[in-house]
């Protein structure tokens, strides 16, 4: 259990660095927004490249920060029974909808969207706008939030597996 606790715990570190990262794209996502309106209505100039690098850091927010949010204990949860359950029984929880929902969810988006990147990104496709970007950098960023999505929900489910072997004391009762 040991080497698995210790996968566990090098993909929390992944996880937390991606997390931390990611948070310094909320400035530089807001940053660029207003520099765009700056422009566009302090001097009439607009950029397609702008705006469009401000939808892709949304996208990058969102997609690359939804294992950090699952690491913070940030996602939805039935809370009215989530909190009513012992520890244990909400580790049982945890690992069914793990196994059920989460994994196999993330699977298929990433299955689903690696060959929309990979056409992307052979076929050179750029922006219809004049001035937009490539659109391969976003289209990667599906794939890559799934990826990272599903191995913090695997180092979640060692976690939880852990906790009901008894190796793990409960650090949170949210995790």
């Amino acid at each position: 259990m040991r080497f698995w606790l210790r996968i566990a715990r090098g993909i929390d570190a992944l996880t937390e660095g991606v997390g931390q990262t990611v948070k310094w794209l909320v400035l530089v996502a807001a940053l660029i927004s207003a520099g765009n309106a700056l422009l566009r209505y302090g001097f009439g100039v607009g950029s397609n490249g702008g705006l469009e690098l401000q939808w892709y850091l949304f996208g990058a927010i969102f997609l690359l920060g939804a294992g950090y949010t699952l690491r913070q204990g940030g996602h939805v949860r039935i809370d009215l029974l989530h909190g009513q359950l012992s520890a244990r029984a909400r580790s049982v929880v945890e690992i069914v909808g793990t196994l059920l929902f989460l994994l196999p969810f993330c699977a298929l988006m990433i299955d689903l969207s690696w060959p929309v990147f990979v056409d992307s990104w052979h076929s050179g496709e750029m922006s219809p706008d004049a001035g937009g970007l490539p659109r391969w950098p976003v289209r990667l960023l599906i794939p890559a939030g799934f990826f990272l999505l599903g191995l913090q929900g695997v180092a979640e489910l060692i976690h939880h597996v852990a906790r009901l072997a008894g190796h793990e004391a409960m650090e949170d009762s949210e995790a």
